[in-house]
């Protein structure tokens, strides 16, 4: 499906056959670009950006690379194509038509769903504002902005959507996704990890590696959705997505390397050393992992929820992959693994399937999480470095769910209130360890430069070369 890019708004919706509609977006985006001027990345707007655009919804060639300026990119509403005939495939609407319409009795639940799922988008352009003035190189800098105009796109997707089938409840909900503020003390975000600060770029890589990963299995269960527009929207969503999760490996990856490549030159791992050499010792990348990882695993809620169980059985968010996995897809009978607290241990219980969805998709996530932790000890055992990057316990530094109100070290020990307080700096960044990591942040702009924390990629983007003018200054 191409893309319409004669239109003011681009879209693949046929969106001049609905002047309401039309009008509505078009009312909607001079404050889109106000929200961006005042809260997109800082200092850019004259920047030419080597960015990729989409020019169609076709998985083998969506793709169009030019050098852009951010103002100026195309954003717009693009679906996945309509399915004929297409079915619900889980809950107690199994086997019905999907909806083109919202149904009434669902109407504010999906509102909020979509909504919340918006909100983020915005958010993270936010956290990410100041990133520019200390990228590592253009190609980073390149890359920021890459998932900063995607982000931009996506909320579009969910603004369309409000608008579309939300009447003036969604219209007033559109212009509040632009109102709120990430870490705004009187009009936050919604969700807690979305308000968390992103002051450097390896909490940015880490940021795109974790959060931006919860990302992809949101919108992976939302587009098993019997509201078929939401699902054809996250699907293609899911196609950018997937440069997010690249930045975010790639680029700790790259700092892992450069890091075991300094201790092995100066044949140390002692952190002292490492640091006087500008580099981000393995310890120090090991409690960043362990922060993203407990802060975004508080994402997916409460280990219990009959809020999901609600979502499932009445079609409006699906499983991960849900029409892969083979059960009868409405779980009545069906039990799931959690974890649990009873008194000084932490056990394991089965309950009922339904009730365990969150806890579902963040094992899913978890999962995907080790296969890029494995990625990264990869790295280390190439270069000969003695050392194991590890996943902490599921219930370490929780603050929602079965852990909210205990203490787990990052080998799964349930531990007391002092041990915590004497321990935590051990395995969370302190704020030297922040202090540290800031301190290496200095803008690198020469092209084929990067800065000395970090690698260089094995590759440019879109087969140009490394030393690529990514972003020209003017």
């Amino acid at each position: 499906m191409a893309i319409d890019y004669s239109e003011r708004i681009p879209n693949n919706v046929d969106l001049s056959n609905n002047k309401t509609l039309q009008r509505a977006l078009e009312n909607w985006q001079p404050a889109f670009l106000d929200w961006w001027g005042d809260m997109g990345p800082e200092g850019s707007p004259n920047y030419d950006v080597y960015l990729r655009t989409a020019v169609s919804v076709d998985p083998t060639g969506w793709a169009h690379f030019d050098h852009v300026k951010m103002p100026d990119y195309r954003w717009g509403i693009f679906l996945t194509p309509q399915e004929q005939n297409k079915k619900i495939t889980f809950g107690d609407h199994k086997g019905d038509d999907v909806w083109q319409e919202v149904p009434g009795e669902y109407r504010s639940t999906l509102r909020r769903i979509i909504v919340t799922q918006g909100d983020t988008e915005p958010a993270s352009v936010e956290q990410q504002r100041h990133l520019g003035l200390t990228a590592p190189s253009l190609y980073d800098l390149r890359n920021l902005f890459q998932v900063n105009v995607e982000e931009g796109r996506h909320l579009w997707a969910m603004v369309y959507l409000l608008h579309a089938h939300f009447g003036r409840d969604g219209r007033e909900e559109g212009e509040a996704l632009l109102e709120r503020r990430s870490g705004d003390a009187d009009n936050p975000r919604i969700l807690t990890a979305f308000n968390e600060q992103t002051p450097d770029w390896l909490s940015f890589f880490m940021f795109t590696f974790f959060t931006d990963r919860d990302g992809k299995y949101q919108l992976a269960s939302l587009a098993e959705s019997a509201f078929d527009p939401l699902a054809r929207t996250c699907k293609f969503m899911l196609t950018e997505e997937a440069h997010h999760l690249f930045v975010g490996e790639q680029g700790v990856g790259r700092a892992i390397q450069r890091t075991c490549e300094v201790m092995n030159e100066l044949k140390t791992d002692d952190v002292a050393r490492l640091r006087a050499a500008g580099v981000i010792d393995l310890p120090t990348l090991q409690k960043y992992m362990n922060f993203h990882f407990s802060v975004t695993s508080d994402l997916y809620g409460s280990e219990i929820s009959s809020n999901a169980a609600t979502y499932y059985t009445t079609g409006l968010k699906g499983r991960f992959e849900e029409t892969k996995l083979d059960d009868d897809h409405k779980l009545d009978n069906n039990e799931y693994e959690v974890m649990d607290v009873a008194g000084d241990k932490i056990l394991s219980r089965h309950v009922a399937a339904l009730s365990a969805l969150n806890e579902r998709l963040r094992d899913d996530w978890i999962t995907d999480v080790q296969a890029g932790m494995d990625r990264w000890n990869r790295i280390v055992a190439k270069t000969g470095v003695n050392f194991k990057f590890t996943l902490p316990h599921k219930g370490f530094h929780r603050k929602i769910g079965m852990f909210a109100d205990v203490h787990v070290a990052p080998d799964g020990r349930l531990i007391s209130e002092a041990e915590w307080t004497h321990q935590h700096q051990n395995w969370l960044p302190t704020a030297d360890d922040r202090l540290y990591v800031h301190s290496l942040m200095g803008r690198v702009v020469e092209p084929g430069k990067f800065a000395g924390w970090i690698a260089p990629p094995s590759r440019g983007i879109n087969n140009q070369p490394v030393n690529f003018d990514y972003v020209r200054f003017n």
